[in-house]
C-alpha cells in the first residue's frame, strides 16, 4: 500500500507527485531544491547555501515519515554544473555517518526554478 507523507517543514509538491511516499519500511522522497517552505521562492546564496536548504526540507520530509538521515540508504544528486561538486559534496558530508549511503551524481541540463541543486533520497524505516 502507497502512503503519501505531507508536511509543512518542506515545500509543497507543485506538482501531480507526493513530497514522499512510504511503502512497508521504504521511503521515497521526491526531489528537493532549495525552496524555503513558507515564502516558496528559491534561496538566495552559492551552491553552499543551497545545499543546506535542500537537505533542510529533506530533514523535513524524513522527520514526518517517522525517520531521519541515518535511515538514508540511496541519494541522487543533481547539479546544474559538475563544478559545484566539491562545494556541494562538503556541505553534504555534514548531513551522514558513515557509512554514508550509496550515490550517483548528475549534472543536469536545468532544474526547476534554476536551482542549483537538486537531491532525492530513499530510506529504510524502522518498523
Amino acid at each position: 500500500m502507497r502512503e503519501a507523507i505531507a508536511t509543512e517543514g518542506a515545500p509543497k509538491a507543485i506538482g501531480p507527485y507526493s513530497q514522499a511516499v512510504r511503502m512497508g519500511n521504504l521511503l521515497f522522497c521526491s526531489g528537493q531544491i532549495p525552496l524555503d517552505p513558507v515564502s516558496g521562492q528559491l534561496v538566495t546564496g552559492d551552491i553552499a547555501a543551497q545545499t543546506r536548504q535542500v537537505f533542510q526540507n529533506l530533514s523535513a520530509v524524513l522527520t514526518a515519515a517517522g525517520g531521519s538521515f541515518a535511515d538514508v540508504a540511496r541519494t541522487t544528486v543533481y547539479l546544474a554544473d559538475m563544478g559545484d561538486f566539491a562545494a556541494m559534496n562538503e556541505v553534504y558530508a555534514t548531513f551522514f555517518t558513515a557509512p554514508a549511503p550509496a550515490r550517483s551524481t548528475i549534472q543536469a541540463a536545468a532544474l526547476p526554478k534554476n536551482a542549483r541543486v537538486e537531491i532525492d533520497v530513499i530510506a529504510v524505516l524502522r518498523p
